[in-house]
């Protein structure tokens, strides 16, 4: 799951945030590559950031079905500096059906939960474009 938007990557990273809580997700982990990449190797990249999200819920629910699902947890959402904007990638929870087809349930809702807050990035953009037009 991916999308472009306009905004700045600071603005982004709040904006997404944001719209994971509105989901009911909590951000457990967060990993600044960045940064990471520069403190142990000494390389510069471009700003990066993952978010390790987690809807409890959810994830009680996935791991009394298949605990074996902890490896899939937290769901990772990405936010990147591209030429073109901020892109925001999301890890798809429908796969954890091809790893344990009895977690479609929770995989359903958990990819329902996220689309929401992809499509209100796109929406968050259109809404820019059109101020802008």
């Amino acid at each position: 799951m991916r999308v472009t938007v306009g905004q700045g990557y600071d603005e982004t990273v709040t904006r997404v945030r944001e719209l994971l809580a509105d989901a009911g997700f909590g951000v457990l982990t967060e990993i600044d590559m960045a940064a990471t990449l520069q403190a142990k190797l000494g390389v510069q990249v471009a700003p990066r950031i993952i978010l390790g999200a987690c809807r409890p819920e959810l994830a009680q629910q996935a791991l009394s079905v298949d605990p074996r699902v902890a490896t899939l947890l937290p769901c990772n959402v990405v936010i990147s500096v591209e030429d073109d904007g901020s892109v925001v990638e999301v890890f798809d929870p429908a796969v954890m059906t091809d790893f344990s087809p009895v977690l479609d349930d929770v995989a359903g809702e958990a990819r329902a939960r996220l689309s929401v807050m992809m499509d209100a990035l796109t929406n968050d953009q259109k809404d820019r474009d059109a101020t802008r037009a």
